[in-house]
């Protein structure tokens, strides 16, 4: 926890811990050096570490708790993965049968303190800890991959006389960056330069994680070894550039792509891992039950129309495409992709990657693929008037066109069009399906385990109009009865409790009544409505289906629907 030097200056000086002279002259470096005033103020002997812990914790009104004097109960310290604990700033240090001691960096954390009872199924009892103290009880992991990457990190530093080494380290450091994202199921990298340093944060099951902070001097070299692993101009540093890569785990081949943007603080690169083993995946594997899979499977027969899947960013609208490709990539068709990028290489299928540089964007590739005689043309975003009518004259004219769209969910992507320019005669006769979706985190199989549900689960559900209908449609009006399903934790999930994802999908058939609503350009609350009396099952409807089958959370289910 940050402490501003006016509230060090109330707990220290006003009660005569340190005079006001030793302490003006400490801040006024602090501010001047860009440090901090709590170390400076330890370092220089004006007061020791606990004592200001001490002071703090009474002051916000929680107990404090020396780590270094207390024997930390190596069990439930596990419980909480090394990269959760270090980017959260808590160390998990004792427990019993009803309770969980946690040391925080920020005991006003609810959030965090909600995750770990609900993770370890008991209630948190949290104590103030310094940052001092935080650090050396995360020293208590065994050594990893990251203590691997921190080892050769110290050693670039001890290597600057000696280019070749350096220049071999900085491969090892990649490598070791990539193994470590990998084993923690990281879908991305970030390395995000800051004023003074850089740092290196993994997307894992769609939360952000600080992994490492690196001095700019290192992440220069790393940044330099990532432009000529993606074959990118080293000497650019003012545009952004995008590229992949290609690296091997084990037996497991992983694509990464990379996007590197200027931005104030130097160049801000993301690199997407991008399994093989994602390749794979049929229609089947990415959630949908029986009854969607048959209907997508019924409308993808149609040798013209349009298919749309819809969804935010990273909700998994592109691996439904992929997986639908895969059904439709037979000899005797023609399937032709647009993409930005091409995120999979798909053997039998031609790809076309949108090159702004030579001015290809998705409509001029979409205008040459109709020329190159294709059956199945996918597009891998609509995102203008120009895409999204030559798209839907392209399904018009004999093509069954595949695309996505960014809309909440299935009812609001007609408007959407709509407020694009196409006409609602041609988008009712042209579209015939839409995919709306979310992903949301599996529990681990490993450590699943079912429990009653609690009072704050109970509150968001009676919060939830649509969510008690749902409920009531199963017959369930006592909450209190209710049993679902979480993870535990185990060496499996790397303590998460959650193991992958899983989509949860809506999908509207445009029939004749919803095209009626169409040509009247009606509100998307009505179409939704009509949509339902039709028999479609929101996303919401078939989230809970898989928190009762015990594939995810409640929780999880509410946080991407709530939140659009």
């Amino acid at each position: 926890m940050k402490t501003n030097p006016t509230k060090l200056r109330e707990l220290l000086v006003l009660p005569g811990h340190i005079k006001e002279a030793d302490f003006a002259s400490l801040a006024k470096k602090a501010k001047e050096e860009n440090l901090s005033l709590w170390s400076l103020l330890v370092e220089g002997g004006a007061v020791k570490d606990k004592e200001i812990g001490q002071l703090v914790a009474q002051d916000l009104g929680y107990s404090f708790i020396n780590l270094r004097d207390e024997k930390i109960d190596e069990a439930a310290l596990a419980m909480i993965p090394e990269i959760m604990a270090r980017s959260q700033g808590i160390v998990v240090f004792a427990q019993t049968a009803e309770e969980v001691k946690v040391g925080m960096a920020n005991p006003d954390d609810s959030f965090i303190k909600n995750n770990i009872a609900k993770r370890f199924g008991k209630k948190v009892l949290p104590f103030f800890i310094t940052n001092e103290d935080l650090r050396l009880a995360l020293k208590k992991y065994q050594i990893n991959l990251e203590d691997a990457l921190r080892h050769k990190i110290a050693a670039f530093a001890t290597a600057d006389e000696h280019k070749e080494q350096q220049n071999k380290i900085i491969v090892e450091i990649v490598d070791l960056l990539l193994q470590y994202a990998q084993s923690s199921r990281a879908s991305d990298i970030h390395i995000e330069p800051q004023n003074t340093n850089v740092v290196i944060r993994f997307r894992i099951d769609s939360v952000m994680h600080e992994v490492i902070t690196l001095s700019k001097a290192l992440a220069e070299h790393i940044t330099l070894r990532i432009k000529i692993m993606a074959k990118m101009r080293t000497d650019e540093h003012r545009s952004a550039q995008d590229g992949k890569f290609s690296f091997v785990v084990g037996e497991e081949s992983i694509d990464v792509r990379v996007s590197i943007v200027p931005v104030t603080a130097g160049e801000n690169i993301v690199l997407r891992l991008l399994s093989a083993s994602n390749r794979r995946l049929s229609i089947n594997d990415l959630g949908l039950n029986d009854k969607n899979s048959s209907v997508i499977n019924e409308y993808i027969k149609h040798p013209h129309d349009m298919i749309l899947s819809t969804g935010p960013t990273g909700s998994g609208k592109t691996s439904t495409l992929y997986g639908i490709l895969k059904i439709l990539n037979k000899k005797a068709v023609h399937i032709a992709t647009i993409e930005d990028p091409v995120e999979y290489d798909i053997e039998g299928i031609s790809q076309i990657q949108v090159n702004t540089k030579t001015n290809l964007s998705f409509a001029q590739g979409l205008r040459a693929i109709v020329r190159q005689d294709p059956d199945i043309i996918m597009v891998g975003e609509i995102r203008d008037e120009e895409t999204a009518g030559i798209a839907i004259n392209s399904a018009m004219t004999g093509h069954l066109v595949l695309s996505t769209l960014h809309a909440n969910d299935a009812a609001t992507t007609v408007p959407r069009l709509l407020e694009m320019g196409i006409e609602p005669f041609l988008l009712s006769s042209t579209l015939k399906l839409i995919i709306a979706q979310r992903l949301v985190r599996k529990i681990c199989p490993k450590c699943r385990s079912s429990y009653k549900v609690g009072k704050e689960e109970i509150a968001a559900i009676e919060r939830n109009h649509e969510l008690i209908d749902v409920f009531e449609k199963r017959g369930v009006s006592d909450y209190n009865a209710l049993r679902l399903y979480k993870g535990m934790g185990c060496s499996i999930c790397a303590e998460t409790g959650f193991s992958g994802r899983i989509g949860i999908f809506e999908l509207l058939v445009v029939d004749d009544a919803i095209r009626e609503l169409i040509i009247k350009e009606v509100p998307s609350v009505d179409i939704r409505h009509r949509a339902r009396k039709n028999g479609m099952a929101t996303m919401l409807e078939d989230g809970i289906d898989k928190v009762e089958q015990g594939t995810t959370t409640l929780n999880e289910v509410l946080r991407v629907t709530e939140s659009g």
